[in-house]
């Protein structure tokens, strides 16, 4: 098989555990490119935001005609994360790392963001439940402007860096600060936030030199099928059980990235 052909298999595979199971693809693509396919890590963080901000159009483009978009949210994000990401990849250019160097920043924030990324997966519906009943969090959310905007700049920090973060931790946030909203409108808002950002991100790291073009039309390839193929399968699957064990491998390749 095909170095082309393989890595369209693992697109496939990938989008059809996002379809199943709504973890982010970031979450799984970028620690398997580096860890089996040998990707540098600045590249497979590059493509696979450039991938994300073509699948993720047509995820919003999903939940907008669902009416899951809740447009207040993706705005207020946006206002913090897209200039956060201008930023970040302002400070990457300016430090003028060397590819070795830049090479272990960005596989060391990988790992951590991946395993941040694991415990917000596992603790969002906790948080959203937790953060209704708390009536000192009630209060803070007066500011709750001000607090998304904060959180979306967090987050486009760390998608800059890693490409994850847009959607575990994301949705936590939303979840944590918005606890009216329904899971598919938390779900929906998180997605289209991750257009805008994305597209910046991934121009950036064109800019910057870090997108394989080639592993970019691999992945979409498979991913954009497999996506479909999983969320047409998702009540058919057990989901639950495949979550945990996709939560189990997604810990050791985080502890790997770190070692």
């Amino acid at each position: 098989m095909s170095d082309f052909a393989l890595l369209a298999t693992a697109g496939l595979l990938v989008g059809a555990i996002v379809g199943l199971t709504g973890v982010g693809g970031g979450s799984i693509m970028t620690p398997l490119l580096i860890t089996a396919f040998g990707v540098p890590a600045p590249v497979a963080v590059g493509t696979d935001l450039a991938c994300a901000a073509v699948t993720k159009t047509a995820g919003t483009a999903a939940h907008r005609a669902a009416r899951n978009v809740v447009t207040r949210v993706v705005v207020l994000l946006a206002l913090g994360s897209v200039p956060a990401a201008i930023a970040t990849l302002t400070m990457i250019a300016a430090a003028n790392l060397a590819p070795h160097e830049l090479n272990r920043l960005v596989r060391t924030s990988v790992g951590i963001a991946l395993l941040v990324s694991i415990a917000m997966l596992l603790l969002r519906e906790p948080l959203r439940q937790w953060g209704s009943r708390r009536e000192s969090l009630t209060r803070i959310r007066l500011y709750r402007p001000a607090l998304t905007v904060l959180v979306g700049a967090a987050i486009g920090f760390a998608v800059t860096l890693t490409s994850l973060g847009a959607g575990a931790i994301g949705a936590a946030c939303i979840a944590l600060l918005y606890p009216e909203l329904e899971p598919a409108e938390i779900a929906g808002s998180d997605i289209a936030h991750a257009v805008p950002l994305t597209a910046v991100a991934a121009a950036g790291h064109a800019w910057l030199g870090t997108i394989d073009w080639i592993l970019l039309l691999a992945l979409l390839a498979g991913g954009i099928p497999g996506i479909v193929l999983g969320s047409f399968a998702s009540r058919r699957v057990p989901v639950r059980a495949l979550r945990l064990v996709l939560v189990a491998t997604l810990t050791l390749a985080g502890v790997r990235l770190l070692t």
